[in-house]
């Protein structure tokens, strides 16, 4: 264990800043795709609501992997049958695949944030004189961000585990690089202790400032 910490330890910290920016990537993406979505989902309109739930409802029906087979594979042949010329990379078919994933679950956290403020809110606003918009932006988003803070740093911990799933198309992250690591010493019990070892640390990490800041927030309500 030592002797791969010394020796592949850079090559393992770099996959590391690879799975990094691949959850932050997509879970930037992942909270526009959410945000869209849920504002359909809480809005009036039924055709809205229904193109907002199919969206959740297919996404979250979907293996993740599937969804990075499709997405890397199967849509630069749709787009080849046509006669076009479309080819992603693996981090971005990676990142395509998890925003999409994450976004269907952002979506629902956003949705449920929304809903646990007061429709006094949304009310007192708009007799100030704020269309919907604005008071959705002003008024109601910011304190229901504030109610999500908790559950966004949970969907990141579980982005961040689901990188591994994208090893699949050969992105060189944790997983990925865990794999060549093992091919190359044989040493499967050091290698997946490693890098066992590397996922505990940040989501260990990540975990305990969620909790921080929910226990924040309790004591500030």
């Amino acid at each position: 264990m030592l002797k791969i910490i010394d020796v592949y330890g850079a090559m393992l910290l770099t996959a590391l800043g690879k799975t990094m920016l691949l959850t932050l990537l997509s879970l930037f993406f992942a909270m526009i795709i959410g945000l869209i979505f849920s504002l359909m989902n809480v809005g009036k309109s039924r055709f809205w609501n229904f193109v907002g739930t199919l969206y959740v409802d297919a996404i979250r029906g979907v293996p993740l992997i599937v969804l990075a087979f499709f997405v890397y594979f199967g849509l630069p042949m749709a787009v080849d049958t046509l006669g076009g010329n479309l080819r992603f990379t693996a981090l971005q078919a990676g990142t395509i695949a998890l925003s999409m994933n994450c976004g269907a679950y952002m979506a629902e956290i956003i949705r449920a944030g929304i809903e646990s403020i007061d429709k006094g809110q949304m009310e007192a606003s708009r007799s100030l004189g704020l269309n919907y918009a604005k008071s959705m932006r002003l008024v109601v988003l910011p304190q229901a961000f504030r109610a999500m803070i908790p559950s966004i740093i949970n969907q990141f911990i579980i982005t961040l585990k689901d990188t591994s799933i994208l090893s699949v198309i050969g992105f060189p992250e944790l997983t990925n690089m865990g794999k060549v690591i093992q091919g190359n010493t044989l040493n499967s019990l050091g290698t997946w202790s490693v890098v066992g070892l590397m996922y505990m640390i940040v989501i260990v990490t990540l975990s305990r400032i969620a909790k921080r800041i929910e226990r924040r927030m309790n004591v500030g309500r």
